[in-house]
Parts: C-alpha cells; sequence; structure tokens
C-alpha cells in the first residue's frame, strides 16, 4: 500500500527544523550527494524534454550531410 501526502515545501522545511539534532543528521545522511543526484538525473528538465521531441535524420539524410559538408569544406579551402 502506497499512500502520498502533498505538502508544499515550506511546510516540509517547517517540520524538519522542529526535528531533533540526531533526526535532521540522520535524515541528512540519508540524503547524501549520491542519492541526490541519482534522483537528479532521472528528472529531466523542460530543456532536455524540448531537445528530446525535436527532429531526428534518417540514415539517408546523414549521408547527404555528411557528403554536403565535404563539399563545404573543399569550398573553404579554395
Amino acid at each position: 500500500m502506497e499512500v502520498t501526502v502533498d505538502i508544499r515545501f515550506e511546510q516540509l522545511l517547517a517540520t524538519i527544523k522542529k526535528l531533533p539534532a540526531a533526526k535532521i543528521k540522520q535524515l541528512k545522511s540519508a540524503l547524501d550527494e549520491g542519492y541526490i543526484n541519482a534522483k537528479a538525473s532521472e528528472e529531466l528538465s523542460d530543456f532536455q524534454n524540448y531537445l528530446l521531441g525535436g527532429p531526428v535524420m534518417d540514415a539517408e539524410q546523414y549521408a547527404q550531410f555528411k557528403e554536403n559538408r565535404k563539399h563545404f569544406s573543399t569550398w573553404r579551402q579554395q
């Protein structure tokens, strides 16, 4: 069984500040850098979602792009 509680950040912070020092230290160690970084890497930002939703080249378009790049490179060197 799972229970979810919707509380604002300010309420959560106020509740944590009321905890005894030992419990705050325990909470802090449970939320170490590794856990926070892993959690942050799971969540995508709006910009990341925007990039992931963008157009993608297929193999034929990529081959044409490489060919064009080769032509532009030789044109610039002349």
